[in-house]
């Protein structure tokens, strides 16, 4: 077992490789005998890791008796091989394989079976009888059957040889024929007499050409008969004659002829076939035994035996004649007879990937022809126009390849005919055809059948309807093509489209998931992608915009002019004339088109017809002239209706009333005409009007609040009193309940609105404090609840004399029953309290540890005591400002209140006469 023949690559393009392996094996080896290693032999590296290597066989010649390992390559037997059962007497015993390797490459591989000499040349019969006239001449020759040896080549027949031949009577002569097929001749050396020796006894041993020679023998008995002059005699010792194969039934090969110069009887010749003629040799012709003449009989097959070769014998009839012999050689010439036979061996079990790069093995396809010579020249190709192509490699061997791209999406299945011609004349062909199917990759991303999709909605549409549905096509299988939907995540202003829309993965419905309002959003516009599910998966895009269309679900506005309970009051002047402009009705509807589109008119309160309306404009004009004499007052109800569908309407009352005075000009018609100004107007100037008030209270406040930062602080009475220490004596001045009294502020009187003024007694004369409560009060306020006082300005405000409002009617939560609280001394600012103003903060009530601080300021006097103090309400404005001037000229006395004199209440104060 060796690799006898060098390895020979083909390269394809696409590094597609085709190597041809020729192997050789003993016969009779056993089963499990390993041949060769396909991978050592081709060449095949270490695979790549967690790849293994893959042998696939794709066609096998003698299955049964060898294979191939899948994994390792090996070639083994798979049981004994017998050689001579396989090829009979075939000088060449050849087994074919083709496998795939790897995927990627083909190996040609050839076993040949090498003959071992097991075999011994054998005779058709132990022995054979010979006939042999005693006056037979030297040299005489009689053909002998020759010996049979299954073996072939080195292991044949090489020699025959005779022994037992005492007196050298006889010797033998080997011939060789056409096919290299040698037999014996048996030669008369010297001459024969039967009454010395009536009978001679040889041994025919044929000898095989083995290293260790195996022979086989057969006894030939010679019988010397009495003479017979003459034996007939061929013109020729041999003749070769061509024949066409086949040639039909009957036809003459060759008309022999063979003379004896005995008369009579013994002149009478006999043909026939030697008696060593095979039974194939008998079937194909027949010879006439009087005329010599051979016919052929059986199927002439160029294919089968090129050359045919036997003897004929010529025998007369008298006693113990001597046959005489020739040699016929019949050379059949081919004749074109057999049309080219075409086999396939599929690579790809007849499908192809569409990925699949040019130049890809197929399949591999084999075309024979029994003819030789010109009839067995053969021309191959692929028939139509179809994506591949024949290439030829040896032996009548081809390669199917593809000679373009494929695309599964053009076309995914080719019927593969290819046609085989040989040189004959005439020619003869053989076409035969497979299918080629081409799988799908996924090479084609979905495509839409539309690049934008315009949906339309209206509004106040229901959450969930469906808008519309978006398509992709994707000319892929499988999963390749199957296509799903999603929206690509995007904002709507500030909103996800996700809260506007959704699509449905499978067939790409579109839902909205919110309802549209047309004065929001009129459209807006988002992404859908389709992606198949293929890997890796392909994907593509769309814009989808919806365009939400108005519906008509606004009412009509009257905004001109101002109504009030949808009633407007009009003074007219009188002797305005006709056509003088009353008022012009303005309306707006925040739908648009036709649904905003107004038309104005008047449906009730205008049975004389004493005004007219501008359905477009909205003016209201006078129709009569003496309108105001019909009717002075005139409640008209005019209504503006939008064109929507359904319409929608607002109406208003317009009451017109006839001014006493008169128009300027005497009331003509022109007059009214001058009076037509731009309805816009009033609007625009009240809109410039408010907004110059908004900002010049804004500008206001930010003034206020920047001086208040700057100079004053948050503070309540313990802080106040203890920030600022007492004059004289040095001990804390403490603020007492009697220490204040309230006035009615000029502030309040003013504005007509009472608020509470709390002032301080002459006793913090000392302490230049003042405290303004700048939120309302009410003086039902509870005890338990502290104000805030602000510092104010350091002069004395005395309460006008016209104060006449009782406290006792203030009691209630209003504004016009609250008090303000104010400074009614005047005191010279210590330096240390300039700096230490906090801002004014608007609260009414401190926190809990404030409170409780503040609630302890009446220095004894119990929490219920002052609540019982409290609800005492009924002391008088005026008596309030007597006794704040009284105490105003006892500070100026220089008479302050001691420490200890006794402190009231905010409600005794307001019970002091």
């Amino acid at each position: 077992m060796r690799l006898s023949v060098p390895i020979f690559f083909l390269l394809w393009v696409k590094a597609l490789t085709l190597k041809n392996l020729n192997y050789s094996v003993p016969e009779e080896q056993g089963p499990g005998t390993v041949i060769g290693n396909i991978a050592k032999d081709a060449g095949y590296g270490t695979m790549e890791r967690g790849k293994k290597s893959n042998f696939r066989v794709l066609e096998n010649s003698a299955p049964h008796l060898v294979d191939v390992d899948p994994e390792s390559g090996l070639i083994f037997t798979k049981q004994r091989i017998d050689r001579e059962t396989l090829c009979r007497r075939n000088p060449k015993c050849q087994l074919s394989m083709e496998v795939f390797a790897n995927d990627k490459e083909i190996c040609m591989i050839k076993i040949d079976i090498q003959d071992i000499n097991d075999n011994s040349p054998s005779f058709p019969s132990d022995h054979v009888n010979i006939d042999i006239s005693e006056n037979a001449a030297a040299g005489t020759r009689f053909p002998l059957t020759i010996a049979h040896d299954s073996d072939s080549g080195e292991n044949g027949i090489k020699t025959y040889q005779v022994t037992r031949d005492d007196y050298n009577t006889f010797s033998l002569d080997l011939k060789v024929r056409g096919d290299g097929t040698i037999y014996p001749e048996l030669v008369v050396q010297r001459p024969l007499d039967r009454e010395d020796q009536s009978h001679h006894t040889l041994l025919l041993t044929a000898i095989d050409g083995g290293e260790y020679p195996r022979s086989g023998s057969m006894q030939i008995n010679v019988r010397v008969t009495d003479s017979n002059d003459n034996s007939p005699v061929f013109e020729k010792s041999s003749y070769i004659i061509e024949i066409p194969e086949n040639s039909p039934p009957g036809k003459v090969l060759i008309d022999l002829n063979a003379t004896d110069q005995d008369e009579g009887s013994n002149g009478q010749v006999l043909y026939s076939f030697t008696g060593y003629a095979s039974e194939r040799i008998q079937d194909l012709f027949s010879i006439d035994p009087n005329t010599g003449v051979i016919k052929v009989q059986g199927e002439i097959d160029y294919e089968e035996n090129p050359i045919i070769e036997f003897d004929v014998q010529a025998k007369d009839l008298g006693p113990n004649p001597i046959p005489g012999h020739c040699k016929i050689t019949v050379k059949v010439l081919d004749k074109n007879d057999n049309s080219p036979v075409i086999s396939f061996v599929s690579v790809r079990q007849g499908a192809i990937s569409e990925a699949a790069p040019s130049e890809s093995v197929i399949a591999l396809v084999r075309v024979t022809d029994k003819d030789s010579g010109r009839n067995g020249q053969l021309q191959c190709r692929v028939l139509g126009n179809v994506p591949f192509r024949l290439q030829e490699n040896n032996d009548n061997f081809y390669t199917l390849l593809t000679d373009r791209p494929l695309d599964r999406e053009m076309k995914d299945e080719y019927n593969v005919t290819i046609v085989a011609r040989d040189n004959g004349i005439p020619s003869m062909n053989y076409t035969k055809s497979f299918t080629v199917k081409i799988l799908d990759e996924n090479d084609n991303p979905p495509r839409f059948t539309k690049t934008i999709y315009v949906l339309q909605v209206p509004e106040n549409n229901i959450p969930g309807e469906y808008l519309g549905s978006v398509l992709a096509h994707d000319p892929d299988v499988g999963r390749n093509g199957t296509v799903s939907y999603s929206i690509l995540p995007s904002h709507i202003g500030d909103v996800s489209v996700y809260t506007y829309v959704s699509v449905n993965p499978t067939n790409g419905a579109i839902y909205a998931s919110r309802s549209f309002n047309y004065e929001q959003t009129k459209s807006f516009e988002f992404k859908v992608q389709a992606k198949d599910g293929g890997s890796p998966h392909m994907e593509s895009t769309s814009i989808v915009r919806v365009n939400i269309l108005d519906v008509n679900d606004n009412l009509p506005v009257i905004i001109l002019p101002l109504l009030q309970n949808d009633t407007s009051e009009i003074p007219v002047p009188r002797n305005v004339g006709i056509g003088y402009i009353v008022t012009t009705v303005k309306a707006v509807d925040h739908d648009h088109g036709e649904s905003g589109h107004l038309t104005y008119e008047i449906t009730e309160g205008n049975d004389d017809h004493l005004f007219e309306m501008d359905p477009v404009g909205g003016e209201v004009r006078t129709a009569h002239a003496l309108w105001e004499e019909v009717a002075p007052v005139v409640e008209l109800v005019v209504k503006v209706t939008d064109h929507g569908k359904p319409p929608l309407s607002a109406v208003a009352k317009l009451i017109i009333k006839a001014n006493t005075e008169a128009a300027p000009g005497g009331g003509a018609s022109t007059s009214g005409e001058q009076q037509h100004w731009d309805v816009s107007l009033p609007l625009i100037v009240t809109l410039c009007i408010i907004s110059v008030m908004l900002l010049a209270v804004m500008t206001a406040i930010a003034v206020k609040s920047k001086h208040q930062d700057k100079e004053t602080g948050n503070y309540n009475c313990r802080m106040a009193e203890y920030s600022n220490p007492p004059v004289g004596k040095g001990k804390k001045k403490r603020i007492n309940k009697s220490d204040i009294m309230l006035v009615q502020s000029e502030m309040e009187e003013r504005d007509s609105a009472s608020r509470m003024n709390v002032v301080s007694s002459p006793s913090l004369i000392t302490s230049p404090i003042c405290f303004d409560y700048q939120s309302p009060l009410p003086l039902t306020l509870p005890r338990s609840e502290v104000m805030y006082l602000k510092t104010t300005p350091n002069s004395l405000t005395v309460p006008r004399a016209g104060c006449h409002s009782s406290f006792a009617g203030l009691s209630t939560d209003t504004p016009a029953n609250r008090m303000s609280v104010i400074q009614t001394e005047n005191f010279t600012s210590e330096s240390n309290y300039a700096g230490s103003r906090q801002p004014f903060v608007q609260s009414s009530t401190f926190k809990d540890a404030e409170r409780a601080s503040l609630r302890d300021s009446g220095h004894g006097d119990s929490d219920q005591a002052d609540s019982d103090q409290d609800t005492n309400k009924g002391s008088h404005c005026d008596t309030s400002a007597r006794e704040a001037l009284k105490m105003k000229a006892t500070a100026v006395n220089g008479q302050p209140f001691e420490q200890g004199e006794q402190t009231h209440s905010l409600p005794d104060i307001l019970k002091m006469p």
